[in-house]
């Protein structure tokens, strides 16, 4: 039984298919107290995302599992693939599925979505549903950081993101990585083990690159090397949660939430212990899942 208490009384009934329509949390609304069954109704979540898509299937209160591919050249094949690969390990098949909302980079390009919402309101229902105290999130991904502030109900309150600059993102760790000869569990594992910290001044992909090759020709341990890098990134992303502001708890979702080395750097920095989810990559799918499910639920009424 799921009870909605999103505290509205001005429900409409959203038609079945909005196939290129975007909606934030706060359209999602349902009768207070209105105590409603959605279990065996199966739903789904599809993130595409820069680097990775994901899929999560969603019955009633129960991940029943999730996939984590690769996102090739074309988004909508990468969607098709994550899909199936969450079908193939619940085994079942689409047409069992209630309903599909997507997601991310490539969200209105996914074929088979009845709906997609922003990966911003997304990250934000799926952080709160997994940690209710979740406040203030910090989704870290392949292209892009985002800020973001719920409310108590995981609706979007505010956010702030970096798009324009590689800084912070999985590819500016990637590309760092490549410099140094490493896998990026070796970055975080290094820098863990630094006794130092040498100061990096750019947090410009281009030119951190050129620094960091620099600073190892030198001498420098590339283990203090990697401190002063994930510190750079820790800083760039500060500023990022202050034009939010950050309340808690915090929870930090995206690839680089794998990266212990980043996030104890960003805890340091912002003076909080952060919240990790098991698996902080599929977080944004998660959240296009309960929308799914909201979206049966709102049918039901």
């Amino acid at each position: 039984m799921l009870y909605c208490s999103t505290g509205s009384n001005n429900c409409e009934a959203i038609p079945s298919r909005h196939a290129c329509n975007t909606y934030f949390v706060d359209n999602l609304c349902c009768a207070v107290n209105m105590v409603i069954d959605v279990g065996g109704i199966i739903v789904a979540g599809v993130d595409i995302g820069s680097s990775t898509s994901k899929a999560v299937l969603l019955d009633g209160d129960e991940v029943l599992c999730h996939s984590l591919i690769a996102t090739g050249a074309e988004s909508a094949n990468s969607a098709r693939r994550a899909l199936d690969e969450a079908l193939e390990k619940a085994k079942l098949s689409v047409v069992e599925i209630g309903y599909i909302v997507a997601t991310g980079y490539g969200r209105v390009i996914v074929p088979f979505a009845q709906e997609t919402v922003t990966e911003l309101s997304c990250h934000a229902r799926g952080a709160n549903w997994l940690f209710p105290s979740a406040r203030t999130i910090l989704d870290m991904g392949g292209q892009d950081c985002k800020a973001i502030r719920c409310d108590a109900a995981g609706r979007l309150e505010n956010f702030t993101m970096n798009d324009k600059c590689a800084a912070g993102t999985g590819r500016f760790l990637e590309l760092m990585a490549r410099v140094l000869g490493l896998s990026l569990d070796e970055l975080s594992e290094l820098s863990l083990d630094a006794r130092a910290e040498v100061r990096i001044n750019s947090t410009c992909a281009v030119f951190a690159k050129s620094e960091v090759t620099s600073l190892v020709r030198e001498g420098e341990d590339r283990r203090d090397v990697l401190a002063g890098l994930h510190s750079a990134i820790a800083a760039r992303v500060y500023n990022l949660l202050r034009g939010v502001g950050v309340e808690h708890d915090l929870v930090i979702t995206g690839g680089i939430g794998k990266n212990i080395a980043v996030v104890r750097k960003i805890e340091e920095r912002v003076g909080l212990s952060a919240l990790l989810p098991e698996e902080p990559q599929i977080v944004g799918a998660l959240g296009a899942a309960l929308f799914a499910r909201e979206r049966i639920m709102l049918g039901k009424e």
